[in-house]
């Protein structure tokens, strides 16, 4: 594979040389090469960017340099990618296709960025990404391109010497974010290594990492789960204030049902005001989806006042014309697994008449407990959390 990269500041690329990069390099697996732009002028100052059209403030790359220096470098199949911040989010999904490429060529743009005709003109003789790192903005491109380099190569075959760790990391396959490790010793500082890491059965070993990536993925990054969660993509996110009209109206269509399977409308979800839920929104974990636009289906979690280690589950709401199409689940899942660590146990309640509810609660693993005190007409239902 060969990186090449197009920039006014080559020095920032130095780090190419280093750690594994440059081995590869060494041993013939990759080959780097860094030009300035500058070379590509033809002005005493060498000068790369000018004033933009139609006024405002920074100056704008040239797009002459630009054309010379892409028909010097860029060959047949070349990738050109352009690092910029209004360009696709990249991910390692995207590593892993640009690691499929013989030629990248990066521009790495400055100041209010490129003209536009360059990448117009890029597009007419190679394939085109632009790329940003994420919603933030830096002084240049070269500081992407770094980032974009490290994830892609360490992807070519032969690269990493251990192939197997490519596959249990973050944002490999399956998209989680890597579970917590530990190597010796087994104490410091007071703190134990896990006691099932130490057990030598693999089988717990597996489930107690997996456990643990999808907890930390959704306590990190739940928009992570979208695609393991919801099958047509639809996220679960966390809800806002600004959520708290369409909660409303979402949970007041659901309790309807309700009132009607257990013949009683004294149901706080029917009764409660706007206010109401904003104030609630502020004391519980609540997760939304929305499709189209519209909010369809809620759910919300806290731990319970009166016992730490109790994880309270409440409000599963599902629009009634989307009900029997595994929201309901879906979104069960998930509030069990963004509990916090401390959460040992998970508790719910439902309408002592509800028998889909008892029914898709009992499927998850839950067991009614009638040791335990609940609200006139419905019932508990718990579960341990392993």
């Amino acid at each position: 594979m060969r990186l090449d990269y197009l920039t006014i500041f080559p020095d920032f690329f130095a780090p190419l040389e280093l750690s594994l990069p440059g081995k590869a390099a060494a041993s013939g697996l990759l080959e780097f090469g860094v030009h300035d732009l500058r070379q590509w002028t033809h002005d005493r100052h060498r000068t790369v960017d000018d004033t933009p059209y139609g006024g405002g403030a920074g100056m704008v790359m040239k797009p002459e340099p630009w054309g010379e220096a892409l028909a010097q470098v860029v060959a047949p199949g070349s990738t050109v990618v352009f690092t910029t911040p209004s360009g696709e989010r990249f991910d390692q999904r995207l590593a892993e296709e640009l690691a499929t490429r013989e030629h990248v060529v990066f521009a790495c743009g400055r100041y209010e960025g490129i003209d536009q005709r360059v990448i117009d003109h890029a597009r007419e003789v190679a394939e085109v990404r632009e790329i940003s790192l994420g919603d933030y903005v830096l002084n240049g491109g070269e500081v992407a391109a770094l980032a974009v380099t490290e994830a892609v190569v360490r992807l070519l075959p032969g690269f990493m010497g251990n192939a197997a760790s490519l596959v249990e990391e973050s944002h490999a396959e399956g998209g989680l974010l890597e579970y917590p490790v530990y190597t010796k010793p087994r104490t410091w500082d007071g703190r134990e290594v896990p006691a099932v890491l130490l057990s030598g059965d693999h089988g717990a070993i597996a489930r107690w990492r997996r456990e643990q990536a999808v907890r930390r993925t959704a306590e990190r990054r739940p928009d992570l789960l979208h695609p393991s969660t919801l099958d047509d993509g639809s996220p679960i996110v966390r809800a806002t204030l600004g959520d708290a009209g369409e909660l409303l109206t979402l949970q007041r269509a659901c309790w309807v049902q309700e009132a009607i399977d257990n013949d009683m409308l004294a149901i706080p979800a029917l009764h409660e005001s706007l206010d109401d839920v904003r104030g609630w929104l502020g004391e519980w974990d609540t997760y939304v989806v929305r499709r189209a636009g519209r909010l369809v289906a809620a759910v919300r979690g806290r731990l319970e006042p009166a016992d730490p280690t109790t994880w309270d589950i409440g409000r599963i709401m599902v629009a009634p014309d989307l009900q029997g199409a595994g929201l309901g689940r879906t979104l069960l899942e998930h509030i069990q697994a963004v509990a916090p660590e401390q959460a040992t146990s998970y508790q719910l309640f439902t309408g002592a008449a509800s028998a889909r509810n008892q029914r898709l609660y009992k499927n998850a693993g839950f067991r009614l407990r009638s040791d335990l005190p609940a609200p006139a007409g419905t019932v508990v239902l718990s579960k341990r959390r392993r």
